[in-house]
């Protein structure tokens, strides 16, 4: 079995060929550093995403806060996840790093502000 991805860790964009042996050992072709390597074997065996998005805001000067995931999430999370930020407000004053939800989607992270409301 081979694939072919573009690893998203660095502008480089390098152009990865993975391939499984019998055993199930990866073995990637075309990273220019370690990152991809890592990047291509764990989109294979669980593929992550950090997750950016808005929540709306009462009572503050603007209507909706940035957040983002602290860390990744499960991709066959990110549905679920969308929908419970689509569903959340929060009460003005916000601050970046306020935690937002709490173990969003049950995957034992959280999503924080980044900016200031």
């Amino acid at each position: 079995m081979e694939k072919e991805l573009v690893c998203i860790c660095c502008p480089m964009g390098c152009r990865l060929t993975v391939s499984r042996s019998g055993e199930g050992e990866y073995a990637v072709r075309g990273n220019t550093c370690g990152r991809g390597e890592e990047y291509a074997k764990k989109e294979l065996t669980n593929p992550t995403r950090t997750v950016t998005s808005v929540v709306r805001v009462k009572g503050g000067r603007h209507k909706v806060v940035s957040v983002k995931t602290k860390e990744d999430i499960p991709k066959g999370k990110i549905m679920e996840c969308m929908r419970i930020l689509k569903e959340t407000e929060v009460e003005a004053p916000v601050c970046p790093g306020d935690i937002i939800v709490k173990n969003i989607a049950d995957t034992g992270v959280d999503v924080v502000a980044t900016k200031a409301v």
